[in-house]
């Protein structure tokens, strides 16, 4: 056998390998979600919540879930001009996490390791979750108004709660803090509202059935 047919032979296993550990598992419109988005998204979101890492097919789900939504929100903000967070803003919320919750930085990149992930991994997923709390925020907060009578019910309605929380304040105290809360609220009724109707639109081919 020539020296090529040698080098052919032992690149096709691995070329095999490639596609085998890292296939389309479903298509979004003209956009794919690979098993290795899936499986960053899971590793990222543990290491993130400080849980155990947890591969299963009810975790697999739950991450695509994520996925379809972040190509629902990466088409609006690149048709739109959505700001988008800097590298700095990212790095300020990694320092952030690091402070709070590691000692060294040996016991940081211990833990990196463990979860299988990459610093550049961590940092890309903090600028994307910036990016998404500017783009929801210009996107739906100027649609949402909170009126005075929906303030003075709210109050009403957690009275107790907001005593506990805020001692010896009154209604007229809390209405920028209420309204604040209010138009949280709202914005989030939008977004998802949006994210539904986006997911009805869209044509989704599930080449992993169990990803349904």
């Amino acid at each position: 056998m020539s020296l090529r047919a040698i080098f052919l032979c032992s690149l096709v296993p691995c070329l095999l390998y490639a596609v085998i550990i890292d296939r389309i598992a479903l298509i979004v419109g003209n956009s794919i979600i690979k098993d290795s988005d899936i499986e960053r998204d899971i590793r990222v979101t543990s290491f993130l919540n400080n849980q155990p890492l947890d591969l299963s097919s009810a975790k697999r789900k739950e991450a695509v879930g994520h996925l379809i939504d972040q190509i629902f929100i990466r088409q609006e903000i690149r048709v739109a001009s959505y700001p988008v967070a800097t590298l700095q803003e990212a790095d300020a919320q990694l320092d952030r996490l690091k402070k709070q919750r590691f000692k060294t930085q040996a016991a940081y990149q211990q833990a990196l390791k463990a979860d299988g992930l990459t610093e550049l991994e961590l940092r890309t997923q903090f600028q994307w979750q910036l990016t998404v709390l500017k783009f929801v925020d210009a996107r739906f907060k100027p649609a949402v108004l909170v009126t005075d009578d929906e303030i003075e019910k709210y109050y009403r309605q957690h009275t107790a709660a907001l005593n506990r929380e805020y001692p010896g304040k009154s209604l007229d105290d809390l209405r920028d803090q209420i309204r604040d809360i209010l138009t949280a609220e709202g914005v989030n009724q939008q977004f998802f509202a949006w994210l539904d109707n986006e997911r009805t639109d869209a044509k989704i081919r599930y080449l992993e059935e169990g990803l349904r």
